[in-house]
C-alpha cells in the first residue's frame, strides 16, 4: 500500500486547518486545534503517513508517524 501525504495542522483564519503536504487548499477546517489534530490523525492512519502539528507561530511543535517508520527506535521498552 502506498503511503499518503503527510497531514499538517496549521492556523487558519476560521480556526485550524488540516492540509496534505504540498496542497494549497485545506482538507478540513475546524474551530479548535484539538479537532484538527483528531482529523489529521484519522487521515494519516488511513494513508499510513505522518502528522505535523504547527503552533500559533507556524513552527512544527509535534507530530506522529502512522506508517512504516524508516528509522524505528532502537530501544525496546
Amino acid at each position: 500500500m502506498a503511503r499518503g501525504k503527510n497531514q499538517h495542522v496549521v492556523k487558519h483564519p476560521d480556526g485550524w486547518a488540516v492540509k496534505g503536504a504540498g496542497n494549497s487548499r485545506a482538507t478540513k477546517v475546524t474551530r479548535t486545534q484539538r479537532e484538527a489534530i483528531e482529523a489529521a490523525e484519522n487521515i494519516a492512519r488511513n494513508q499510513q503517513s505522518d502528522t505535523k502539528i504547527h503552533g500559533q507561530n507556524g513552527r512544527i511543535r509535534a507530530g506522529n508517524s502512522y506508517g512504516n517508520d524508516s528509522c524505528p527506535p532502537k530501544d525496546k521498552k
